[in-house]
């Protein structure tokens, strides 16, 4: 058995996020960081701010096929949200 996935940045567990279809990225789904207190989460409005004038930040997400981590864009607090799916199935814990 092996343990759920967390946020390195607050260690909330991560949830399976199904990849939209009109995506780059050829995965499924990846393991998402959905905390609106995250310490990632909130420093990306004043970074995203600061580097590109835009009002929006990103949240911590897991490949689970590569491992790798990556960040998610969003524009409020309820972006993306839809795309969290049951994960009793498996993949992100």
């Amino acid at each position: 058995m092996t343990d759920k996935p967390t946020c390195p940045h607050c260690g909330d567990g991560l949830k399976k996020w199904l990849v939209p279809d009109e995506a780059t990225w050829d995965d499924e789904f990846f393991c998402v960081c959905f905390n609106d207190e995250c310490p990632y989460y909130q420093r990306g409005w004043e970074w995203m701010k600061e580097q590109y004038n835009q009002q929006a930040s990103y949240r911590y997400a897991l490949n689970p096929n590569t491992g790798g981590a990556l960040m998610i864009p969003v524009w409020d607090d309820e972006a993306t949200r839809l795309m969290i799916v049951d994960d009793s199935g498996g993949g992100c814990g």
